[in-house]
């Protein structure tokens, strides 16, 4: 089944273009006009990654970003915007993108961000994401675990779904679990060298990690050490 990707856009002379190039890439590709119609697909279920307009005319795309993360989309979200300023991008990332580009864009640097959004995705079960691999039948190990490899985690034998920034952060704690990571590392670990923009965008990363991890009754418990850091710690039943 190959990759499925939606792209939400209300301009015909910008989603023309845009549906035309990923479909060269092999992509199976919808366009949807409208926030609620966006809504509507993802949650038919089937969706590898979003590319989000935020000028709809029904709904702010940032607002579907957060209602598609609040009811549990863990695929790619990359917003495309004519927002290009500093505060558009912390705020879009905050909500739950993974990327975000300004308009105009070139369609091969597009492209280039897509194939690197399908790659780092770990979301569970998608054969049609290059590199995905099948979940495994049968697992006997317990608690959380953290490929970094493959790029995908497990509480017991269940896979925790995770956002490529989430997953990201995960494997930065995990790797000096028990450790306080600062903040300033995290930034330039997972973001980039160069990022300037808030660091409120590793707070709510932080959040919907901390959630899942929650939801899914992994035996950790992410602390937040004010002024420092953060530090992932296994729970006293498990340690």
């Amino acid at each position: 089944m190959p990759v499925s990707i939606l792209i939400v856009e209300d301009d015909d002379a910008i989603a023309a273009p845009l549906l035309r190039a990923i479909e060269r890439e092999g992509y199976d590709v919808t366009r949807v006009a409208t926030g609620g119609d966006a809504l509507a697909r993802v949650s038919s279920g089937g969706v590898s990654l979003v590319l989000l307009d935020l000028g709809l005319p029904d709904l702010d795309g940032l607002e579907v970003c957060r209602r598609l993360r609040e009811d549990g989309f863990d695929g790619g979200i990359m917003i495309l915007t004519a927002r290009a300023g500093e505060l558009d991008r912390v705020v879009g990332l905050d909500v739950g993108a993974d990327d975000y580009l300004a308009k105009p864009f070139s369609l091969s640097e597009l492209m280039a961000r897509v194939r690197a959004l399908l790659r780092r995705s770990v979301r569970a079960g998608d054969p049609g994401v290059p590199g995905a691999q099948p979940a495994p039948a049968i697992t006997t190990a317990t608690g959380l675990r953290v490929d970094s490899a493959a790029r995908r985690a497990w509480v017991d034998a269940d896979e925790l779904p995770l956002t490529a920034k989430e997953f990201d952060v995960l494997v930065r704690l995990d790797e000096r679990r028990g450790a306080v990571i600062s903040r300033e590392t995290l930034m330039a670990d997972v973001w980039d060298e160069n990022w300037f923009g808030s660091t409120k965008t590793l707070d709510a990363t932080i959040g919907r990690l901390r959630q899942k991890l929650k939801d899914q009754h992994a035996p950790v418990e992410l602390t937040t050490v004010r002024g420092v850091g953060f530090r992932l710690e296994d729970t006293s039943h498990h340690a």
